[in-house]
């Protein structure tokens, strides 16, 4: 009987649309004669007194004529029947109503009835009908969604569902009421229940799930056998969504979310795409939101250029400074595949949304002085956010002369060329690892903000490597702004987490005790700007980045919101082990977002702005000489000597583990 009924779906929806209404409206005037012969049925008792073939027939052959075009007007045969929800149920009561008043008016308006017609047999023939038509439309629906037997039900025809895996849904609302239709209709997941915090639901069915309580968990477990939880609060805060998954994160479950309202209204994501739990949301912290007056200061109508517009910082710059129309937007990138990747993202949305922005992908390299002036001059650029640089310590650890090159050299070159474009407005993304840094990474990016900084107090400076000693007169509004890791960014030690997870372990970790500040790329970015529109020249603007995180405490969670244990001596049989492997080449134990202690409030509550020590131009010249010469003659332990010199409380540790300097040195005769 089951498999002839799945045939028997299979067929219907495989029918042409045409021939799909004409069993439509075949079926609703059986529906409405079949209303009708029981309207009169409830109302007299008597089968005998319905002649739907002689005294009766006129109203028979008129109640279909008058009903049909009322359901052909209000969209009944557009519906699909498998997607059938609250408005086509009010699209029925609509044409059902104005169908029954013009039958009763037909009725009244007709003097020569051969029988007499009991008044109210219009009405029965009115609820009748609704019962009859919504009612066989609700049970064509869940057959042809393949769920006519509910999977809630305790009945045996569990179907097809019985192979899928139970979930669990946290949210009883409009998105949790979406994602289990979502997932009844996908058959990838088999919905078992709701969690709610609501205290009228609890024990209550909401679709055909029982409603339980988030502190009967474990009972909801074992009554449904659910293996995974799947959070459907995209309106709740980061605080509050924090605190459930510190609930959840106690129970054997896996843990997933689903996108915000946001997401789908704009067709990012559709409600089925089940995500990783957002790591923000381990963080509790709720992001500020953006002044709009600082938010558009420097871009709106101006011509702006990001460098490094490809990378994961680069790219929300992007994105945030497009939300802001500027008249022009170049794309500054070296690496042709991110800046193939972000143009064609930022030209489908301009194309989306009709924007006005002209949008310019330019392949350079900040090494080149020359192509970046000649950019510069040529779109009259206003604007330059600087995020190109190598971040990676390890990395950079072992490349030191490309750290040098691109951090410091890049950095000068592109702050000299929008001097002598006339740029009013130059951003430096900085970072926390600038602060007493123990590697190459952050001293070259605390090289880059000296740069900037003994610029800015020039007026009209003789620039590095002129050689007819023109001074150029300096327009440039410099400043920079230092913030921490950002949650996703290329080389983020979150999405290696994922996947250790995913491989079956270890997790690793440097170290136990090993911290680190985090905020999501795109708070950082909207900071970034509204804090690059607050400068006066030479400042150095820090981001306030909440509490420092332990690694290993945040790898614990993601293990246990994966529905995993912690494999350890406590507990040998657990799933996944954490293994710390010892810190990196040029890593800290803790990273700080302050030299000194001298740190005002700005008018932005999550930005201050701090009073940073600095050379003067001319010293700053003649070190940055010795340094790309002591570059240029591969002398790495001169180069980690002049970034001594140059970077305040820069303390290496251990011995210089670049791959070019260990090579020689380990070849004979060295």
């Amino acid at each position: 009987m089951l498999r002839f009924a799945e045939k028997l779906r299979a067929r219907l929806v495989r029918l042409p649309r045409r021939q799909k209404r004409l069993i439509q409206v075949g079926t609703d005037v059986v529906l409405v004669w079949s209303a009708l012969w029981l309207a009169f049925f409830v109302r007299v008792g008597e089968a005998g007194f319905v002649e739907p073939l002689s005294g009766h027939a006129w109203i028979f052959g008129i109640a279909p004529l008058l009903s049909i075009p009322f359901f052909v007007r209000f969209g009944m045969y557009r519906a699909v029947m498998r997607y059938f929800g609250n408005d086509a149920l009010m699209a029925i009561v609509k044409a059902v109503t104005l169908s029954a008043l013009t039958l009763s008016l037909a009725i009244y308006w007709r003097s020569d009835v051969p029988k007499v017609i009991p008044r109210s047999m219009v009405f029965n023939y009115w609820w009748l009908s609704l019962v009859l038509i919504g009612g066989l439309r609700l049970v064509m629906r869940q057959y042809f969604m393949g769920d006519w037997f509910s999977p809630a039900s305790p009945s045996k025809f569990k179907g097809r569902d019985a192979g899928l895996p139970k979930v669990a849904v946290y949210g009883a609302g409009a998105a949790g009421n979406q994602l289990v239709a979502a997932l009844r209709m996908g058959r990838a997941m088999r919905p078992v229940a709701f969690i709610d915090d609501d205290p009228n639901l609890h024990a209550r069915s909401i679709a055909g799930l029982r409603v339980y309580s988030a502190r009967h968990i474990e009972r909801m477990v074992e009554e449904t056998g659910a293996g995974e939880i799947l959070l459907a609060i995209p309106s709740a805060s980061r605080a509050r969504r924090r605190e459930i998954l510190e609930k959840l994160e106690h129970y054997p479950l896996h843990v997933r979310s689903v996108p915000g309202f946001m997401d789908l209204a704009s067709g990012k994501v559709q409600v089925e795409d089940i995500q990783e739990v957002d790591i923000a949301d381990l963080l509790g912290r709720d992001a500020v939101p953006p002044q709009q007056a600082l938010f558009e200061r420097c871009i709106r109508g101006q011509v702006v250029m990001v460098t490094g517009a490809g990378g994961s910082i680069g790219s929300e710059l992007c994105r945030q400074i497009l939300a802001n129309e500027p008249d022009t937007l170049l794309l500054f990138e070296h690496s042709e595949f991110n800046l193939y990747s972000i143009h064609l993202e930022l030209e489908r949305r301009i194309e989306r949304e009709a924007l006005a922005t002209r949008l310019v992908p330019i392949l350079g390299s900040i090494r080149n002085g020359e192509r970046l002036l000649d950019v510069l001059q040529t779109w009259g650029v206003q604007t330059v956010y600087h995020a190109a640089a190598y971040k990676h310590v390890p990395m950079v650890e072992h490349n030191v002369a490309e750290g040098v090159l691109n951090n410091v050299i890049g950095t000068l070159n592109t702050a000299q060329a929008a001097v002598q474009a006339g740029v009013a407005n130059f951003v430096l993304i900085s970072t926390d690892k600038a602060v007493r840094p123990t590697n190459v990474m952050g001293s070259t990016k605390r090289m880059a903000e000296l740069v900037l900084q003994a610029l800015s107090r020039e007026p009209a400076p003789v620039l590095f490597g002129s050689r007819d000693g023109v001074h150029h007169v300096n327009k440039t509004r410099f400043t920079m702004v230092r913030f921490g890791n950002v949650l996703g960014s290329s080389g983020s030690v979150i999405p290696r987490f994922y996947q250790q997870i995913r491989a079956g372990g270890p997790v690793t970790v440097t170290h136990p005790k090993i911290t680190r500040y985090f905020m999501t790329i795109p708070e950082a970015a909207q900071l970034v700007i509204q804090a690059g529109s607050m400068g006066q020249g030479g400042d150095v603007f820090v981001l306030d980045m909440g509490q420092p995180v332990r690694i290993a405490e945040l790898a614990e969670k993601l293990i246990h919101l994966s529905g995993l244990s912690i494999r350890s001596e406590k507990c040998p049989h657990g799933d996944i082990a954490i293994e710390f492997t010892g810190l990196r080449p040029g890593e800290k134990l803790y990273e700080e977002l302050l030299i000194g202690d001298n740190v005002s409030p700005t008018e932005h509550p999550m930005i201050m702005t701090a009073s940073e020590e600095y050379l003067p131009w001319d010293q700053l010249k003649a070190l940055l000489n010795r340094l790309v010469a002591a570059v240029d003659e591969d002398d790495y332990p001169q180069v980690r000597q002049l970034l001594r010199e140059g970077v305040s409380g820069y303390k290496p540790e251990g011995e210089i583990v670049d791959w070019i300097y260990q090579q020689r040195r380990a070849e004979p005769g060295e």
